[in-house]
């Protein structure tokens, strides 16, 4: 990625920082929603997110793209596919936040970037490097260790963890065809007929929030959606602006937010095992990141080379030697 202006360095900077600030000071927004359970609140932050990107895809005259994912058969496979794995991690993320569960969650997002590594080996048949094994090992022995401390599977964690890695995995597949907002359009219209079939169903059995409790809880309801796609148009935005080790950097403030969120405002409970735990995962991101860094440096060193070795030798003019 060539070197952005300053300028746009430091908007994009703003706006990754805005992104993961957003994403991880969810687990403060969602609880305030209750008494919605988190299948009605996912059912609504799927409808609203919808209705705010189309009025995002009109504004900024992105229809167009929109329909052609729909049109597009083994595209739009590929998309619900997706679309199914951002719910699942969607209504985890609701449900461990609103039942006391915070650092579950911040832990599902720090193993996320090990479980994208370890399904380059599984999926993709890539061989990884002594080190990038080194950090998986300490990830499992980090699962190991909370498990045996708490004596229960950290499953919010890994559910979270693999959904968004695997969704992660399958949107890379459709690459640049498929931008930012068109693309959460298509996914979250995918999922609106389940979730208005709930939503309806939901009130008729005398169950659903919504109108219920006052306006403004209504309204929380309905600005799920822009706390949906605002974070990722400016994620857009800051990975157009930024070079990939920068947002790779930024990715952990997320989690750090909720884990900080989890421990002094939500109060939960810390015990020796998951310190262990979150150390041996701190470690192998540390570990991760080193070697990714240097790959990117060895990397960028191999091209300068390859670049200066297609320069042809310089020709000297005899005359211009003589003329001195």
């Amino acid at each position: 990625m060539p070197d952005a202006p300053a300028p746009d360095r430091r908007a994009g900077l703003a706006a990754g920082v805005g992104a993961y600030v957003l994403w991880g000071g969810l687990p403060l927004y969602f609880p305030l929603l209750a008494p919605a359970g988190p299948v009605e609140i996912i059912a609504h932050r799927v409808v609203w997110s919808l209705l705010f990107c189309v009025v995002l895809l009109l504004a900024t005259r992105s229809w167009g793209v929109f329909g052609s994912l729909l049109r597009d058969g083994r595209l739009l496979a590929r998309l619900t596919l997706a679309a199914v794995l951002l719910a699942v991690n969607w209504l985890v993320f609701v449900h461990g936040v609103t039942t006391g569960h915070v650092v579950d969650a911040a832990l599902g997002y720090f193993i996320n970037p090990l479980v994208t590594v370890g399904l380059a080996v599984l999926v993709l048949g890539e061989r990884l490097r002594t080190v990038q094994w080194v950090a998986l090992g300490l990830g499992a022995a980090a699962v190991v260790v909370i498990t045996a401390g708490l004596g229960r599977l950290p499953w919010i964690a890994l559910t979270l963890a693999a959904s968004f890695g695997v969704y992660g995995l399958i949107k890379s597949t459709v690459g640049a065809r498929v931008p930012a907002l068109p693309g959460l359009a298509a996914e979250t219209a995918v999922l609106v007929p389940v979730a208005v079939g709930y939503l309806v169903w939901l009130h008729a059995a005398g169950g659903g929030t919504w109108g219920a409790h006052g306006g403004w809880h209504a309204a929380g309801l309905a600005a799920s959606g822009v706390l949906t796609a605002v974070p990722l148009l400016l994620f857009n935005s800051a990975a157009r602006r930024l070079p990939l080790s920068v947002v790779g950097m930024l990715q952990y403030l997320a989690p750090v937010l909720q884990l900080a969120i989890g421990v002094l405002v939500v109060h939960e409970e810390m015990p020796p095992a998951r310190w262990w735990g979150f150390g041996l995962v701190w470690l192998a991101l540390v570990v991760l990141s080193v070697d990714g860094l240097r790959s990117a440096r060895a990397t960028r060193l191999a091209a300068r080379g390859r670049d200066a070795a297609a320069v042809p030798p310089a020709t000297v003019d005899p005359g211009a030697a003589t003329a001195r």
